[in-house]
């Protein structure tokens, strides 16, 4: 892609970096970054791809690019917020590359590396190297929700991959909240209670840091964690509602 060539001629070796499970409130993200050195026909943004042209293109990149992936844990998601983890998580991945690049070409917008970076918006349709690093991360983040679905059998992790559908939040709601849970989103936040989160440190299912985070947003906002924001007119179309994470400050 022509996005993929001006940043090659510009700065010679260019890997493209994005992520998977940002929206979840189950799981980590996941990120990945990948330089390229041939054009593989197919790639896209794996949103719009089958599961089924995912894995096909996820075998060929990993045999003819060098990939780096890094992971966010839910723990890291609440203690840090989803964007720092995010950020966490694409550091962590462009490290594991195994070759440095000169510069790194990230999906979205706001996002700045401790490596000479630049955000392209819906880089994942425009830049092959970022459309290839959302199918990795895409992936390897379904295959690790699936492992999850086998250790917590009560939950369908391996159909909604963590994701706030109704199956996953009436499963929440008949079974609990779980460590694996991103407890400072709603409405997780909204439905965990005190004696949970307490049980929970007790047990060593987390940290201390991660107990006092979330006790906190529990105690300073009626909503906490990420709450809903609606942009237009409510009742009328157009109307689309987004979540904001509250941060400390």
């Amino acid at each position: 892609m022509k996005v993929d060539d001006f940043f090659r001629r510009e700065y010679g070796t260019v890997a493209g970096v994005d992520e998977a499970g940002r929206g979840c409130v189950a799981g980590p993200v996941v990120a990945a970054a990948v330089i390229l050195f041939e054009d593989l026909e197919g790639v896209n943004d794996s949103k719009l791809l089958s599961p089924k042209e995912r894995e096909r293109l996820y075998v060929e990149i990993r045999e003819k690019a060098i990939v780096g992936v890094g992971i966010a844990s839910a723990e890291e998601v609440d203690i840090h917020n989803v964007f720092n983890a995010t950020k966490l998580a694409m550091e962590r991945a462009v490290k594991n590359l195994g070759l440095k690049p000169s510069f790194v070409i990230i999906d979205g917008k706001g996002i700045s590396l401790s490596v000479p970076s630049s955000c392209v918006v819906k880089g994942d349709r425009k830049s092959i190297s970022i459309g290839a690093a959302s199918i990795v991360a895409k992936v390897l983040r379904d295959e690790i929700m699936k492992e999850f679905s086998k250790f917590y059998p009560k939950f369908s992790f391996d159909r909604h991959k963590g994701y706030p559908t109704k199956e996953h939040l009436e499963e929440v709601r008949r079974y609990g909240i779980l460590p694996l849970h991103r407890l400072s989103f709603q409405p997780i936040l909204g439905w965990l209670t005190e004696e949970t989160l307490e049980r929970m440190f007790e047990k060593g299912l987390i940290s201390r840091e991660r107990f006092s985070r979330v006790l906190d947003l529990m105690k300073g906002s009626p909503s906490g964690g990420r709450k809903r924001v609606d942009l237009g007119q409510k009742g009328k179309k157009g109307c689309i509602s987004l979540f904001e994470t509250l941060r400390e400050g």
